[in-house]
């Protein structure tokens, strides 16, 4: 099961990346939302290899997911991999620059089950894709405007 979907940003290609490569932002952000992150590498600089414990809450029940980024070729591209209780995720976010101060944000959500409860739970969520698919692209639009804002402030 995929979800697609892209922004475009008033923001030059770098310092987009630079933004979602900003890993201990996204972690303190996740966990003022009550999202338990650990991080399981030692990198000092964010980059290929970076990995994380995550447990949060999703339908009512606790999950476990780690995530590894497996893609990182700066400033076109990054991309994750997660392993959710039986439930395989790809994300991938490509940036194109449309001139030197814009910049578009594609992002890829693919899910993959595993097992069978797994399966259950994308069937689910595939009779409620139309819904989902607009909610992420009302949470892709709400991050590109956070970023067009910091961008703003930094300048």
């Amino acid at each position: 099961m995929k979800f697609k979907s892209k922004e475009d940003l008033d923001v030059p290609i770098a310092q987009v990346f630079d933004m979602i490569a900003d890993f201990e932002r996204h972690e303190r952000s996740a966990m003022r939302r009550g999202v338990k992150i650990k991080r399981l590498d030692s990198l000092e600089a964010p980059g290929l290899g970076a990995k994380w414990d995550i447990g949060f809450q999703m339908r009512g029940r606790e999950r476990q997911a780690e995530v590894e980024v497996t893609g990182f070729d700066r400033p076109n591209e990054m991309t994750f991999e997660a392993q959710i209780q039986g439930l395989d995720s790809t994300v991938e976010v490509v940036l194109v620059p449309l001139s030197k101060t814009r910049t578009r944000l594609n992002v890829v959500g693919t899910l993959k089950p595993k097992t069978l409860s797994a399966r259950l739970m994308v069937q689910s969520l595939k009779l409620a894709k139309k819904n989902i698919s607009k909610r992420f692209d009302k949470k892709l639009a709400g991050l590109a405007r956070d970023m067009e804002d910091r961008a703003s402030k930094a300048a």
